[in-house]
């Protein structure tokens, strides 16, 4: 799930309790600190849903312990379903406006020296946002421990100058330096392992760990009884294009296919995709969902359409697109080479990868529409590779647990 942050004094999915983490149980197991600086379910990403799969697996070898910020309201030591989460410094946004806060950032790096103090065996964090990972390597060389990072996605010199302007060649000399500073890297997919190797240009020690699903719980969801044509999931942001989407909607129409429209997810673009479709004049069509809670509820969601469409110019890996894919639906996403999705679109039996504009998503999407498919599609055996309990092994074993 990749799709808002929730305010910290909004309802949450799950209810943290305690203040002190249980070390009885911790007797001769290793002791793992995993760095991020968000979590599930108060912001529901892919990278937050991949930590939270994995440190409940991997809390049955080790004395799991989450350093993020103070997401939570009570005290900055908490432990829920055997796993300890410590806030480092206190509770920032992660976006100023459409992209990521540099004083968040620059924060939560600071607030990574209290792990000086910290009891650990292995050190793991997440890439995002990049300030953090100095201040680690300090950490780990000072500890005289080892520093795993887990990498989802390169961005390399040329998106940088788009995303920044000038400054973002500053940025991208950041990347290019933090990728030289852990011992070892875990890759979210195979082609952001290759886009490391070739930026590193040096041996480096690079494990594949992609990020996974739980297909029980995709194959036990209820399809939701409010049926739709087309399903987008994600965070609006504006390379997440969901606007280009909304222009496909309205070229389909035209053309004389009254489809409709689900988009599931919150973000900065919330306001401006409304407008867009009051401007397009297909509101009637569009059913926007701010609201989706789990996963059980999103794969009912899925089911419910008939066609999945990624129109993102971005993504790491696209998990999105594979629990799309797990519940059925064939998926259209684009060629942009930095859409990682496409490479397990194209796995699909029923995916289609076309250019990145609105008339190829609606000739893509027509196409689709007008296909006959089975209600019980042929079983995609190459999602077993996903599994999160295959992940955690390939983990389990990056990490030396």
């Amino acid at each position: 799930m990749r799709w808002q942050a929730n305010p910290r004094n909004a309802p949450v999915i799950r209810r943290f309790t305690g203040s002190k983490p249980d070390t009885s149980a911790a007797v001769n197991r290793p002791v793992v600190a995993l760095v991020t600086d968000a979590i599930h379910p108060y912001h529901r990403g892919g990278k937050e849903i991949r930590y939270h799969e994995l440190t409940h697996r991997l809390a049955a070898q080790a004395d799991v312990h989450v350093y993020t910020m103070n997401w939570w309201q009570g005290p900055r030591t908490i432990r829920e379903d055997g796993v300890t989460y410590h806030a480092l410094c206190r509770y920032r946004p992660l976006y100023a406006g459409e992209r990521r806060s540099i004083s968040q950032a620059l924060f939560f790096a600071l607030g990574c020296l209290r792990l000086l103090c910290a009891r650990f065996d292995v050190l793991e964090a997440d890439h995002m946002p990049y300030l953090q990972i100095p201040c680690l390597r300090l950490v780990a060389t000072v500890r005289r421990k080892g520093l795993i990072v887990t990498w989802h996605e390169v961005w390399g010199s040329r998106y940088w100058r788009e995303y920044l302007g000038r400054v973002g060649l500053a940025a991208w000399l950041m990347e290019w330096c933090a990728m030289r500073l852990p011992d070892h890297i875990i890759a979210a997919s195979p082609q952001t392992a290759e886009r490391l190797r070739i930026a590193l240009r040096t041996p480096a020690k690079i494990t594949i760990a992609p990020n996974g699903i739980d297909m029980r719980v995709a194959e036990e969801a209820i399809r939701n009884a409010n049926p739709a044509d087309i399903v987008v999931v994600g965070r609006l942001l504006p390379h997440k294009r969901v606007d280009m989407l909304l222009d496909s909607v309205a070229l389909l129409r035209a053309d004389g296919h009254p489809v409709t429209c689900r988009i599931i997810g919150d973000g900065p673009e919330r306001q401006l995709l409304h407008d867009r479709a009051e401007a397009l004049d297909i509101t009637d069509a569009v059913d926007f969902r701010h609201d989706v809670g789990d996963h059980r509820q999103l794969y009912g969601l899925l089911k419910a359409a008939r066609v999945f469409v990624s129109p993102s110019a971005r993504e790491g890996f696209g998990i999105a697109v594979l629990e799309a894919i797990a519940c059925g639906l064939p998926v259209v996403t684009t060629s942009d080479p930095d859409n990682l999705a496409q490479h397990l679109v194209a796995r699909s039996s029923r995916g289609v990868v076309c250019d990145a504009s609105a008339q190829a998503l609606a000739d893509a999407v027509k196409g689709l529409l007008s296909t006959p498919y089975p209600d019980t599609p042929d079983q995609e055996t190459w999602l077993d590779e996903y599994s999160w309990d295959a992940t955690v092994t390939k983990v389990r074993m990056a990490l030396g647990i």
